[in-house]
């Protein structure tokens, strides 16, 4: 390498521009900053749906999905109410060090492994989980916005909105045929819990996020705008010309 004159793909460039252009060529994908996307939204409001439907999208490689209910706190953790019922719908039942820690590991390019929280339901059988890195990583849960250390790291947050009386039924649906819970349970921590907690805790940053997906009859249109918006930044990432799906 001598002289003025140096070749980048063929082309003949200055010496000056030759070796910052032939750095950022070998620097390792990793070492960029991933792209983090929070998914809030009240409980029933359609963003695990959401988020099953972008995973379905995109490679893990391409595209990492860490969810804030793998990091509930044990269930002799959790804070009783006035009835003595464990209140799980409060920021408190979040072991939000946990996930920052592990957050923090995705952004510096370290894969994690965690254990699968089954919402205290004796016929679900627990599975390790392990999340790699990607050039976009998005947060789900309910309080993601709570936490002043997680909000700031957010790069655009989002919120899944949907009618109070859906939220409810979809709340009553899930919570009988996937975590086994009785009605009058449910129905009791609706009304004492989830509701209360909705308006404290989630509704509160609803007004600075940057794009509301409504889901009070679909969210197609918003997992077509998401698949768009990752593709770029998967694109831009990896320094693709070409990506096409």
């Amino acid at each position: 390498m001598t002289g003025e004159i140096s070749y980048f793909f063929g082309m003949r460039v200055p010496l000056s521009l030759w070796l910052p252009m032939h750095i950022a060529y070998l620097v390792p994908m990793t070492m960029q900053k991933p792209h983090l996307i929070g998914v809030a939204g009240g409980s029933g409001s359609g963003k695990t749906s959401f988020i099953k439907q972008l995973r379905a999208l995109f490679t893990e490689q391409e595209l990492c999905i860490l969810s804030l209910d793998n990091y509930y706190k044990p269930r002799e953790k959790q804070s009783l109410d006035a009835m003595g019922v464990r209140n799980f719908d409060q920021p408190e039942s979040i072991d939000i060090q946990q996930f920052l820690l592990d957050l923090r590991c995705l952004m510096k390019g370290e894969s994690i492994e965690i254990r699968e929280y089954t919402f205290n339901n004796v016929l679900a059988e627990a599975r390790n989980l392990t999340f790699l890195p990607a050039p976009v990583i998005i947060v789900e849960g309910l309080f993601i916005y709570h936490f002043p250390e997680l909000r700031a790291m957010f790069d655009m947050k989002c919120f899944v909105e949907a009618d109070d009386i859906l939220k409810l039924i979809r709340r009553i649906q899930r919570d009988q045929m996937e975590r086994n819970y009785p009605l009058d349970d449910v129905l009791y921590r609706y009304q004492f819990h989830v509701k209360p907690s909705y308006e404290k805790y989630i509704l509160p940053y609803q007004r600075e996020v940057d794009l509301i997906i409504n889901n009070h009859h679909s969210f197609e249109q918003g997992v077509k705008v998401f698949k768009v918006y990752i593709n770029h930044l998967v694109k831009q990432a990896m320094g693709v010309s070409n990506l096409s799906r």
